[in-house]
């Protein structure tokens, strides 16, 4: 029998249907190996490939400027004569030079033909002054030795003869071909702003003391598109420094005499009949002294170039009595020669030098970068232009060439520290972190500061997680080792089922319905906060000191359904209290003592808000995996405990929480990381206010609302679209971070209690 036994085993185990099964057990043990490491290491290269495309996408932020030579030709007109201005094109194809002599010449920015050439009608004079006006409009003014003013206003005229593209330089006056009768005597200094609606004009005429101004009225002719002038105001006064330059700004009012050892009068000019004298400043240090100054873009901030080879950026900050003074912003290192001449940028805050010495450097001032520096010619450098859009700079040596420079240069607007670091922009009275990265105006400066959103992220997951963490935890302890198995079944779940809620319903509900309703019964809401704790204790002593008779009806497991009438009592009490609170301790109106008697700004939609909607949000996550843990505690751990004498309470203290401590632990970190991760609630819920302020009544804007709000109206490959990338390569960092840390928390913890 036995033998039988052992041939028909024999003949099983060693048959063809045995190897066949081995063999496909093997196979699928295979399969399923190289399955599950395909797919493992398919994660992580999916992970990596992320990250090299937001470093790919990020990285040309941080790379410096090009500069190569495009063309170099002979100076159009007579070398000799002094150039007053080039300009130029924004296809860079052609450009006109301005001269001393009043010669207009329009000449191709590929080898220097001239194309046209005109004269300044200046009546017999010649030009003693000039002022570039407004470079955006190309609008220039012209001082002549009679005492006259000439406006002039270039352009360019594309014309299709043989169907060739050809730009011609043209010119017109705005104001007619007459010059503008001024005073007497030449126009040694002069400072001219134009708008739409007025003119005003700064200068001193030849060996004169007196620095005069006149405002005008413009007006459009009917006939014609010329503009009148009808005079408006005049004002005269002694200047008390020895003028070398004379500014004014674009706002018309801010009117600058500098003399060459860089003391300056700052003046008023909102009265434009009685000056204001509001400040008397030293520019340079001893023994230093001006050698050029140039309104920055938007004709705001005075850059000034030094002998020392310096560039100093100086604007008007609001001080503490509010009035304006000058402040010195931040200086730039050229070289230790003087520095010549200052080019601006047309559509951003950067801006070019030339130095005694024939070199060329290109910096930004926002963002304090120094992009490029090289020595052009030896023999030196008489003027340098930077092209509409950043894209070229011109070059005019002494020797009689002109050099075009192709330049490529388009993310000179961000540095480490205008990122991460305080910047002082202008308008603001002091340095700070600003996010404020579009305007309508062409002459804004960017602030695109990451410190608001980095910290508004921070914030908004601190606050969610002081709401969701104590309730998730402590609902996940009730519910997996005091709760029975049956309420238990039906309880998990429906927490669970929470997290089925869309995020956008969460964000449309704090923000159209909690939001208003917090800030219309704000006392009862703090109240809330503290009737509903202590009404919970007080009943819990309540039911304790009923007869057992009366507490035995209700199961141990079950006696938490009770709580939810009481909670709900409880909430409802408090908010009733809201108008009694308000009229005893905040003079019937809490927003309104908040912000005027505590002097605590307070927003609608604010950090408060963002507490219970996104902590709502992770109360779920936290809860499903805090239960988890604390359930699958091994139950002869827990029975060991209570056979050795221990309470429920000391074996939930002593032996359940340590060993469940790495689960715990972990919820709280994914609840911390959906929470730094959150777009909707915080988008639709938080006011999108990208501050710096713990205010919980104030709100905040995260990386991630700031990308979906931001990014569709980004222009591709700009510095705002690599910025917003940098977010998510930020987001991205930080959560990569904290998921580790958390990681080797959660190890270590295991290992420590793994011996319980």
């Amino acid at each position: 029998m036995e033998k039988k036994i052992e041939q028909k085993l024999d003949k099983v185990l060693k048959g063809p249907a045995f190897e066949r099964r081995i063999r496909i057990r093997n196979f699928k043990d295979h399969f399923a190996r190289y399955s599950i490491s395909f797919g493992g290491i398919s994660v992580i290269a999916a992970v990596l490939l992320i990250m090299f495309f937001l470093v790919y996408v990020v990285a040309p932020l941080f790379t410096s400027a090009t500069v190569e030579k495009f063309s170099t030709f002979k100076t159009p007109g007579s070398a000799q004569d002094e150039t007053l201005y080039y300009g130029i094109d924004e296809y860079k194809d052609s450009a006109v030079r301005f001269t001393q002599s009043g010669q207009l010449l329009g000449f191709s920015l590929k080898d220097g033909r001239v194309s046209n050439e005109q004269e300044l009608p200046l009546n017999g004079e010649e030009i003693t002054s000039f002022s570039l006006v407004d470079e955006a409009k190309n609008i220039l003014a012209f001082g002549l030795s009679d005492g006259a003013l000439l406006i002039a206003q270039y352009g360019y005229e594309v014309t299709y003869p043989n169907d060739v593209k050809t730009i011609t330089p043209k010119i017109k006056y705005p104001f007619g071909e007459e010059p503008l009768e001024l005073g007497s005597s030449a126009i040694e200094k002069l400072a001219l702003r134009l708008n739409d609606e007025s003119l005003v004009v700064a200068y001193q005429e030849t060996q004169s003391s007196q620095i005069s101004v006149k405002s005008f009225t413009v007006e459009a002719s009917f006939l014609d598109d010329s503009l009148m002038l009808s005079e408006e105001g005049e004002a005269t006064f002694e200047q008390q420094v020895d003028v070398e330059y004379l500014l004014l700004d674009g706002s018309m009012r801010n009117l600058y005499l500098v003399s060459k050892e860089g003391v300056a009068d700052y003046y008023d000019l909102s009265d434009i009949e009685s000056p204001e004298l509001i400040q008397h400043v030293q520019f340079l240090s001893e023994g230093d002294a001006i050698s050029t100054i140039r309104f920055l873009l938007g004709d705001y901030s005075l850059m000034i170039g030094s002998e020392q080879g310096v560039v100093y950026q100086w604007f008007p900050v609001r001080n503490k009595d509010n009035v304006f003074q000058l402040e010195k912003i931040r200086e730039f290192k050229v070289s230790d020669n003087p520095v010549t001449m200052i080019a601006i940028e047309h559509a951003r805050k950067g801006f070019a030098t030339i130095d005694q010495a024939g070199q060329f450097d290109l910096f930004h001032s926002t963002s304090e970068r120094h992009l490029d520096s090289f020595e052009v010619d030896k023999k030196g450098l008489s003027f340098v232009a930077i092209m509409p859009r950043a894209n070229g700079v011109l070059l005019e040596t002494k020797s009689g060439q002109l050099i075009n420079y192709n330049v490529e240069n388009e993310y000179a607007d961000v540095s480490f520290k205008s990122l991460w670091g305080k910047v002082w922009y202008e308008g603001y009275e002091e340095p700070n972190y600003i996010w404020q990265s579009s305007s309508a105006s062409s002459d804004f400066e960017p602030k695109m500061s990451m410190m608001p959103l980095t910290f508004g992220t921070i914030k908004a997951a601190i606050y969610s997680m002081l709401f969701a963490v104590p309730i998730a935890i402590l609902a996940a302890v009730y519910t997996a080792f005091f709760m029975d198995a049956k309420t238990r079944q039906w309880i998990k779940p429906s927490v669970e089922l929470i997290e089925a809620l869309p995020t956008v319903i969460l964000g449309f509900l704090a923000g159209l319905w909690l939001a208003p309703m917090m800030e219309a019964n704000l006392s009862g809401f703090f109240a809330i906060l503290i009737v509903v704790p202590i009404g919970i204790l007080l009943f819990g002593f309540s039911w304790s000191k009923l007869p057992k008779s009366i507490r035995l009806l209700v199961p141990e497991g079950k006696r938490t359904l009770l709580m939810i009438p009481v909670v709900f009592l409880l909430g409802y009490f408090a908010m009733s209290m809201d108008k009694p609170l308000e009229n005893t301790f905040f003079n019937g109106d809490m927003r309104h003592w908040l912000t005027y008697s505590a002097g605590i700004d307070f927003d609608q939609r604010n950090a408060m808000v963002i507490g219970f909607a996104m902590g709502f949000a992770l109360i779920p996550t936290i809860f499903s995996v805090a239960e988890d843990a604390i359930y699958n505690v091994p139950r002869y751990l827990i029975n060991g405990s209570l056979a050795l004498g221990a309470s429920s309470w000391q074996t939930m203290v002593g032996v359940v929480l340590p060993t469940a401590s790495p689960g715990i632990f972990s919820a709280i970190m994914l609840g911390f990381g959906r929470g730094v991760g959150e777009t909707m609630i915080v988008l639709m819920a938080s006011g999108n206010t990208p501050l710096m302020e713990l205010n919980i009544f104030e709100g905040m804007r995260t990386l991630s609302a700031n990308l979906a709000v931001e990014m569709a109206e980004a222009e591709v490959y700009s510095s705002h679209y690599r910025v917003l990338f940098l977010s998510g390569l930020a987001l991205f960092v930080f959560t990569f971070f904290f998921n580790t840390l958390a990681e080797i928390v959660r190890e270590r913890m295991r290992r420590k209690y793994s011996s319980l």
